[in-house]
């Protein structure tokens, strides 16, 4: 496993790549459903969900709630934009989605791994 620092490094960076890619302005029709960007908004939040369990292992409550909150903050934040964003509810639950399915995933890998104490009887 890596050092801590440089999986917090990294988990901030794509924590402020996905953020800037969340406000800039798009060319994308407002007001259309897309599929494939809930798609890619759960995707990005699955991401962002193993790399931050990967850098907080022992705070996924936590970093949960945080990406949970982040996701629908730029939502909001987009919704008062002038320029070219626009939020979408729909958004917010595909990134709910993304974090979920992420923690499941997380949660699956580290019981995976977990060493079995030969003092427990296992």
């Amino acid at each position: 496993m890596l050092p801590r620092p440089p999986r917090i490094a990294v988990f901030a960076l794509a924590c402020g790549v996905i953020g800037a890619l969340s406000v800039v302005p798009t060319a994308t029709i407002p007001g259309m459903f897309s599929l494939w960007d809930k798609i890619e908004h759960a995707g990005a939040y699955f991401g962002l969900t193993l790399l931050g369990a990967y850098a907080f292992p022992h705070r996924l409550v936590r970093l949960a709630i945080s990406l949970l909150l982040g996701g629908i903050g730029v939502e909001v934040l987009q919704a008062t934009m002038a320029f070219g964003r626009q939020g979408d509810p729909a958004d917010a639950l595909a990134n709910t989605i993304g974090i979920v399915v992420g923690l499941l995933l997380a949660l699956a890998i580290r019981e995976r791994n977990r060493v079995k104490s030969p003092a427990g009887g296992e």
